[in-house]
């Protein structure tokens, strides 16, 4: 199931990075994105595979191609003459049985969870990070005048979290920071209560900026205040 935001839950993601950024001169981004990927290469990478080694078990069950009705003949040749006939009967019939593994593996593949069980976790995981820069780099975020800027994004049908903070912050502000946010996130979005989960998050980002990055006396609002949805 497809999770959309519902507008009142827009408007609670707003306000909270609106009161988070109230306390610091750091900015708060976040993207909700339904999937980062089709994956479709590593279903085409499974099929080819299963194409190439599942045939060969029919092998030594004596594989030719009398399995197949019309490629073979009712009527057997005894005759040195006919062997290359028979043979390329029996390699056209082994490349029906390739060409339906594929087909077969690659329909089932494109079943979502499916899809993500036989996707490596790594895989996910940097298209996820490469999604998120993006976002970031589309927004502004790099752009902001002392470089505080903070993307939240959260990968709903990849199951993945990601939270980049621009140079300002990463030369102060140990990485492992974030995990709890990242945690408090996930957990949200596990249990279908996405608004809750962002707004924990932004909430214990915007503890960690306040902290080191103080509101300043001009302290302009350079990155809306909002959730996008994607």
């Amino acid at each position: 199931m497809v999770m959309r935001l519902k507008p009142e839950e827009h408007t609670r993601v707003a306000a909270a990075i609106a009161a988070a950024e109230a306390r610091t001169s750091g900015e708060i981004f976040c993207v909700l994105a339904r999937q980062v990927s089709s994956y479709r290469d590593i279903s085409l990478a499974w099929a080819a595979a299963a194409a190439l080694l599942i045939p060969l078990v029919l092998i030594p069950l004596g594989f030719d191609a009398t399995w197949f009705p019309g490629l073979s003949d009712s009527w057997e040749a005894a005759h040195l003459a006919a062997r290359d006939l028979t043979v390329g009967r029996a390699i056209g019939a082994y490349a029906v049985v390739q060409g339906a593994v594929f087909i077969g593996v690659y329909v089932l593949l494109r079943v979502p969870p499916l899809t993500r069980l036989v996707t490596p976790r790594a895989v996910r995981l940097q298209r996820t990070r490469q999604a998120a820069m993006h976002q970031f780099l589309a927004h502004g975020l790099h752009v902001t005048d002392r470089r505080t800027g903070v993307l939240i994004f959260a990968a709903f049908a990849d199951r993945q979290v990601e939270i980049i903070a621009d140079e300002g912050i990463h030369s102060r502000v140990d990485h492992g920071v974030w995990a709890g946010a990242v945690e408090a996130l996930t957990s949200g979005l596990a249990g279908r209560r996405p608004a809750e989960g962002f707004e924990t998050a932004i909430g214990m980002i915007g503890d960690v900026l306040a902290a080191h990055f103080p509101p300043r006396p001009h302290n302009p609002n350079e990155v809306p205040d909002r959730l996008v949805e994607i």
